[in-house]
């Protein structure tokens, strides 16, 4: 990158720094979320436990990166419409394919259990909100934004992409939503790293999270949490059947993606011509 490092914000140091503070301002919001619980309801109160526990670390990350670089600005242009269904695609394919299979071997204690069922069991309005549109806007503000960006200045796109998506998958403080922010956050990171728009990182973010969502109208939640791997899937042929499935998909999604970025750089592919086009 051409911009001089003394002006860059965060580092890997004050990148672990701004997770603190998300992480210090859902912990300290928490009595909030129990207090409006009882008078308005668990889906309203937790949307507004989340939008001060992650808003409000959002304006002091994003005040100390204006005075750290003069710059507070965020890029939410769509250059190029035509990624959209490739980055909603691939998301989908890694969350059921990949993903989903992965966090399922980690074992998880009875107390998990019962709050990944309670939290499943939200499929309201103010529920939709949180998980579609502010946590993907305010997420993909901080990580992909904020530290991603400040990252990419200073430090070689793998370092960056990786530092950036294990911070992500740290703050949400288990093993299971760890799997799933790390490998998203890569998805997501390597997008952003092509186009720098964080459009379509919130576009990724939104797509994962309204697929959660919308498996709680499918599946019932608290059978499916005591199922293996295999009962998950109907059978070991299946499972193989989905996780290869998703790795095609996955492989395509990326294959025509970088070929979109290519044309978005102005750059001539060597076979550019109408067959070439995904």
């Amino acid at each position: 990158m051409s911009e001089s490092t003394t002006n860059s914000y965060p580092n890997v140091a004050q990148s672990f720094g701004i997770t603190g503070i998300v992480v210090l301002g859902m912990i300290v919001m928490s009595p909030i979320n129990l207090i409006l619980n009882k008078l308005i309801g668990k889906e309203a109160s937790m949307l507004i436990y989340y939008l001060l526990a992650i808003g409000i670390p959002f304006f002091v990350v994003n005040a100390i990166r204006k005075k750290s670089t003069g710059d507070n600005s965020f890029n939410l242009t769509i250059e190029n419409s035509r990624i959209i269904p490739f980055l909603m695609a691939g998301t989908i394919a890694l969350l059921f394919g990949i993903i989903s299979p992965i966090g399922s071997l980690i074992p998880m204690p009875e107390s998990i259990k019962k709050a990944f069922m309670d939290f499943g069991s939200q499929t309201g309005i103010f529920a939709f909100f949180l998980m579609v549109v502010a946590a993907p806007i305010l997420e993909e503000l901080i990580f992909r934004g904020i530290v991603l960006e400040g990252l990419l200045k200073q430090y070689n796109p793998v370092k960056a992409i990786l530092v950036s998506s294990l911070l992500f998958g740290l703050v949400h403080l288990n093993p299971w939503q760890f799997v799933t922010g790390f490998i998203i956050g890569i998805f997501s990171g390597w997008v952003y790293y092509k186009t720098h728009s964080l459009a379509f990182a919130v576009i990724i973010h939104a797509t994962a999270n309204l697929s959660g969502f919308l498996m709680r109208y499918v599946i019932d939640v608290g059978s499916s949490m005591d199922d293996s791997l295999l009962e998950m899937y109907g059978g070991s042929l299946n499972l193989i059947l989905a996780i290869a499935g998703s790795i095609v998909v996955v492989s395509i999604c990326i294959y025509c993606l970088n070929r979109e970025f290519i044309k978005m750089k102005g750059i001539t592919h060597p076979t550019n011509d109408d067959t070439d086009n995904c």
